[in-house]
């Protein structure tokens, strides 16, 4: 079993930042960036889920809602993780899934 805490740990510091953001700058590009991460975390955790299935997009509920499709979909992937056999491959999603939010969270402007 993987600790999956400081994928949801930075999921919810995102999220947070998304909901404390002001409409206009939401607007601006960061509940864009807020959803792009949101369904690459969603494509992550269905594909660890149903390798042999297409992916399904996430759809856009609206600059209100990213932060909480942030959360699901990071929450989503953080327990696949979490209860997945020990393993690098496994690590290594969960290390490359927690880069892309710490990137998204350097680069969007909150």
């Amino acid at each position: 079993m993987l600790d999956t805490t400081e994928l949801t740990a930075a999921v919810d510091r995102l999220a947070d930042r998304l909901r404390a953001a002001p409409q206009s700058r939401l607007q601006r590009g960061a509940a864009a960036a807020g959803l792009a991460l949101a369904r690459e975390l969603a494509v992550r955790a269905q594909r660890l889920e149903a390798p042999d299935a297409p992916p399904r997009t996430m759809p856009d509920a609206g600059v209100f809602a990213v932060a909480d499709q942030l959360v699901v979909a990071g929450n989503d992937l953080a327990e696949i993780l979490r209860t997945a056999p020990a393993g690098p491959a496994f690590r290594r999603e969960l290390d490359e899934a927690v880069a892309a939010v710490r990137r998204t969270a350097a680069t969007a402007t909150l």
